[in-house]
């Protein structure tokens, strides 16, 4: 099982929206897939349409020790599971903070995962914060999905989070952490904003950056709401195909 993190400390880029549908997209296409709601504010769960306060999440597996194993829910889609969150994730960073080895706590718990055949990939919704969260997240991954928005603010983040990667890799905290991509959200071709973000990306990310770029839409912000994929709500609309094309260009990569 390959462990993915979709991660970006600044909030409304499109992470959490990337994290469902890449994860259905990938089942779509075949896959055995964990989804893993790693956010106390528990987007992912409630957008695959799974109510939070009707189960557990890694909180037990993290600080009671319970098996990840255990935690494992069914959604509609056959080939995709999910581990949802709670509010109680929240807390984690207090509750850790005096235990030996926290930060490896997550990774700790995904090894009987990792090393079985139950999933070809476990994707993990990263809060939009610099915590202990987003960094257990980080050193558990193999590698990171950088979701970033068209606008110039998203550059000055994608500057903060590969210093981060870098300095777990570097750090010996996971020597193997790479970026796997980054896929370019909100995308509105008819502004010269967008296109100067995306040239800005390809100068200095070439082999990193996804040529499929999602666009900005209604339908991808709405779907959520409704606890459903863009796949259900949409489609044949320009951001389903968008995120189907993003999907295989993920699996051209592995």
């Amino acid at each position: 099982m390959q462990i993915i993190a979709i991660a970006n400390q600044k909030g409304g880029v499109g992470k959490t929206t990337t994290s469902i549908n890449l994860a259905a997209g990938l089942a779509n296409e075949g896959k055995k897939v964990l989804l893993l709601d790693f956010d106390p504010q528990a987007n992912a769960t409630s957008g695959i349409g799974v109510d939070a306060d009707e189960h557990d999440s890694a909180y037990l597996a993290l600080i009671e020790g319970k098996p990840l194993q255990e935690l494992i829910i069914k959604t509609r889609f056959a080939l995709l599971d999910l581990i949802p969150s709670e509010m109680d994730l929240a807390g984690i960073e207090i509750e850790l903070a005096g235990k030996e080895d926290q930060i490896h706590a997550l990774k700790n718990a995904l090894k009987p995962l990792k090393n079985s055949s139950d999933y070809d990939y476990c994707i993990i919704d990263t809060p939009p914060s610099l915590g202990i969260l987003m960094t257990s997240a980080l050193i558990a991954a193999d590698e990171v999905l950088i979701p970033l928005q068209c606008e110039w603010f998203g550059l000055e983040g994608l500057a903060k989070i590969v210093q981060v990667i870098q300095r777990i890799a570097e750090g010996g905290s996971n020597p193997n952490l790479v970026i796997g991509g980054i896929l370019m959200t909100m995308y509105d071709s008819r502004t010269n904003l967008s296109k100067g973000v995306l040239e800005e990306v390809k100068k200095f990310f070439p082999k990193e950056i996804y040529e499929t770029v999602i666009p900005r839409s209604i339908r991808i912000s709405e779907s959520p709401s409704y606890g459903v994929t863009i796949y259900e709500h949409d489609k044949n609309g320009a951001g389903a195909v968008s995120y189907r094309e993003a999907t295989k260009e993920f699996l051209s990569k592995h």
